[in-house]
């Protein structure tokens, strides 16, 4: 709907990682540094970590168009609570390895010999294993143990590993990944948007769609947005989403923080996350959010009484009932 009347070509805040609309924000340009670095040294592993909606999938996503994929074999990998053994058959079934009724000894061996056939291709291999704070410390052993193989002083297969703050803290912390610890040559943890990246962030993603100047977002609106959002940009774009459906129904050419205000409420924010800076003192956003939750709350009773209603009903066959009865007294 939004899109016909903004006369856009698609939507522009999508939830699914794209990295059609990757936006060099501060921390996702370091990122690619060190990923661009660590891809030069062809061995070892990269870290990327982040919370939930950061950006690293679509930063991978970014990296991949922007690689020779003529000379680099890539095998992406979602972990999930799998052990050492499912982790290397996961990563040989990437590569084209057949593995099943294949004993660990065989697979191992199947897999060297793969990667050393890429190699003799002139191709190099990348392992990128998503979600890496699922895996138990069996299965990163396994991977360490992966990233030895090597032919002529040259590693075969190079790893990154992308993850939550927990894999981070993991990885610094647990005695038994030392080994792992080591072969670590460059990490990078993607922290939130800056409150001046959110406006050219709306004007990145719009522009890839056709955006022709209409709606515009004042800089109140993104000062709101990154209040709610916390710079996080997975909920932006949720946020952003929202408001271009408001802004079409409403048929506004400008989206100011009242409009933000508005959205947050049909979204049900919990005014905890209207911490607002100082320089929003006073402002209309933080009145509604903060009274959000009273609003919910008497919804929530009103939902309990149809309910009831609809319970009773059901048991009494929809029949009526005789003045007094405890539905009666309930519709009163």
């Amino acid at each position: 709907m939004y899109t016909d009347h903004y006369g856009l070509t698609g939507r522009p805040f999508q939830l699914t990682p794209d990295p059609v609309f990757y936006f060099d924000s501060g921390t996702h340009k370091k990122a690619m540094a060190y990923l661009g670095y660590g891809l030069a040294q062809g061995e070892g592993f990269i870290v990327i970590t982040g919370d939930i909606g950061a950006g690293k999938t679509t930063l991978v996503g970014h990296l991949m168009a922007t690689i020779d994929r003529a000379r680099l074999t890539v095998v992406r990998l979602v972990s999930t609570q799998v052990d050492g053994d499912d982790i290397l058959r996961l990563t040989a079934q990437g590569l084209g390895v057949a593995t099943e009724g294949m004993a660990k000894a065989q697979l191992l061996d199947r897999v060297e010999r793969t990667l050393h056939a890429q190699t003799r291709e002139g191709r190099r291999t990348l392992l990128i294993v998503d979600e890496a704070q699922n895996l138990p410390v069996a299965a990163l052993e396994e991977l360490r143990m992966l990233s030895n193989f090597q032919a002529g002083g040259q590693s075969l297969l190079q790893i990154v590993l992308l993850g939550q703050p927990e894999f981070r803290d993991k990885l610094q912390k647990d005695d038994n990944l030392e080994q792992l610890r080591q072969r670590v040559i460059a990490t990078h943890h993607l922290d939130p948007m800056e409150p001046e990246e959110v406006g050219p962030y709306l004007v990145h993603r719009l522009t890839m769609v056709g955006w022709s100047g209409t709606p515009t977002f004042t800089e109140d609106a993104c000062i709101a947005l990154h209040t709610l959002s916390r710079g996080v940009p997975r909920t932006l774009n949720t946020l952003a989403t929202r408001l271009l459906l408001h802004g079409a129904i409403e048929n506004l050419s400008v989206i100011d923080a009242d409009a933000v205000a508005v959205v947050a409420e049909d979204m049900g924010q919990d005014s905890e996350r209207a911490d607002a800076p100082a320089d929003l003192s006073g402002h209309p956003l933080l009145d509604r959010v903060a009274a959000l939750e009273a609003q919910v709350e008497e919804q929530d009773i009103v939902l309990r009484q149809v309910l009831t209603l609809l319970i009773d009903w059901a048991k009494d066959d929809g029949k009526p009932q005789r003045p007094g009865s405890p539905r009666r007294a309930a519709r009163r």
